[in-house]
């Protein structure tokens, strides 16, 4: 009979099964900074490709790395669960070379339903964005337990 993993070793592994299959993520250059239950954070940089006509980073890509971040914590508990609604205020432009980190924080877990936060920062800790995601779990597990 195997130990039952501990809720941070469950997160790690969680994620690393989701990150073997998250092909997007790994194409935007994100990395997987830190993993916990109910939390994670995930950085990427901008590069020169993910600026928008007016020279600053595309929201579309600030948003997925939020987006990627409230996967991987609403993921942490080797329940497969999904979004539900997401939304994101952008209250600053990232800019070419900028290293972003995505913080994402479960709020609230009820059932099936989970609430999460996200910011996304900068280098200089300016904040970028923040995202707010709902999250609804579905069948499943990412590894066998």
């Amino acid at each position: 009979m195997s130990e039952a993993l501990t809720p941070e070793e469950r997160a790690k592994k969680a994620a690393a099964a989701m990150w073997a299959e998250d092909r997007a993520s790994r194409f935007l250059g994100m990395e997987i900074i830190e993993m916990a239950e109910g939390r994670a954070v995930l950085q990427m940089v901008v590069r020169p490709e993910f600026c928008n006509g007016h020279g600053i980073g595309h929201g579309g890509l600030t948003f997925s790395l939020a987006d990627s971040a409230f996967a991987f914590a609403c993921n942490s508990r080797n329940q497969a669960t999904v979004a539900q609604h997401n939304s994101i205020s952008y209250v600053a432009p990232a800019r070419e070379g900028d290293v972003l980190t995505a913080v994402a924080q479960e709020i609230s877990l009820t059932g099936r339903s989970g609430i999460y936060d996200v910011r996304v920062s900068n280098q200089d800790g300016a904040i970028v964005a923040e995202f707010r995601g709902a999250s609804r779990a579905i069948t499943g597990h990412l590894f066998e337990e």
